[in-house]
């Protein structure tokens, strides 16, 4: 049997946060919400729908994954597989089950669930979060010959390969940074196509100027720094 935990970082999902816990499939063991100094209704939501709730005060989507990895390190049982799912309804949870059967059933280390542009519903994807996505994947095909075509944030990895990757990003690059160390580490990985929606509630990256630009910033940095390694 395989054990499968699910993290989701949440800032303010108050709205959407339920929803995402019940359509998980049950093949899940335990859905851990990490609380990002919400000031809504997230934590009593989360826990009203059966999550582990933990609360990170540092603001940001790596420190809230990094929050949700630290619990799952100390527990006696540790995870097959993880899987990263964000808190706002965008992703459809009960796809769960194909992004983690290419690792179950092919041995795979890593998958990601690229938000292709035939499954996104108009407007899921602001014109910025396309061209940051393009560029992020075209660099990293021309400086490591990589397949990626999204940094979509639902994603399910090995637990040790996770834990081999040594993730350290606090804020916007985690997604990136995770896609750089499987490329460096010569990790087996593929996308799986998955559908995507327009999101409960504003993004609190691509939906502010300040957001866009930090988060490219950060995942231009990113790959730099890989490039010239």
């Amino acid at each position: 049997m395989t054990n499968i935990k699910v993290i989701i970082p949440a800032y303010n999902e108050a709205d959407s946060i339920a929803n995402v816990i019940n359509d998980i499939p049950d093949i899940v063991d335990e859905v851990i919400v990490v609380n990002n100094n919400s000031t809504d209704a997230t934590v009593s939501n989360a826990e009203n729908a059966g999550a582990t709730v933990l609360t990170e005060h540092r603001k940001g989507y790596g420190y809230a994954c990094l929050k949700g990895m630290d619990y799952v390190a100390n527990k006696s049982t540790k995870p097959d597989i993880i899987v990263f799912l964000d808190g706002d309804y965008s992703d459809y949870p009960e796809e769960l089950t194909k992004i983690v059967e290419p690792i179950i059933k092919d041995d795979l280390d890593f998958v990601i669930g690229a938000r292709v542009k035939r499954l996104r519903e108009q407007g899921s994807m602001t014109p910025q979060q396309v061209f940051g996505n393009w560029l992020a994947c075209f660099l990293m095909k021309l400086f490591f010959g990589a397949r990626f075509t999204d940094l979509g944030p639902f994603r399910a990895i090995k637990y040790q390969k996770l834990l081999d990757l040594n993730m350290v990003d606090k804020t916007y690059g985690w997604t990136v940074e995770m896609q750089l160390k499987v490329l460096k580490q010569k990790m087996s990985y593929i996308e799986i196509p998955v559908n995507y929606r327009n999101r409960i509630g504003v993004s609190k990256v691509s939906g502010t100027v300040k957001g866009s630009i930090f988060a490219g910033v950060k995942i231009l940095s990113w790959i730099f720094k890989y490039s010239f390694k």
